[in-house]
């Protein structure tokens, strides 16, 4: 992976930071409004620095939360009226246009 500028970063803190409560986005729809290559980097730069975010609306394209996540991540989206069913949440219902 090439290496991340700092303006990288904050475009995907900045679009993180827009996602309202109740509503999710994919790694991928943050890649394309950032205009970066992978859906990776975003899931890089959100283990890394996104702490003081609500890192729990971002997901995976399947609907799911990262595994080691899970349980946390499914927790904070309820209390925000986003339900799961088996684990997955319903992109279709609850996703963020940017």
């Amino acid at each position: 992976m090439a290496p991340i500028t700092d303006e990288q970063v904050e475009a995907v803190r900045a679009l993180v930071a827009t996602i309202p409560a109740g509503r999710v986005a994919t790694y991928g729809d943050i890649a394309a409004a950032a205009g970066l290559s992978s859906p990776r980097i975003v899931g890089w730069i959100m283990r890394t620095d996104s702490s003081d975010l609500p890192w729990h609306r971002v997901i995976t394209a399947s609907g799911k939360p990262a595994p080691h996540l899970a349980t946390r991540q499914l927790e904070r989206l309820r209390a925000e009226g986003v339900l799961a069913t088996d684990g997955r949440v319903p992109l279709a219902d609850v996703r963020h246009a940017f």
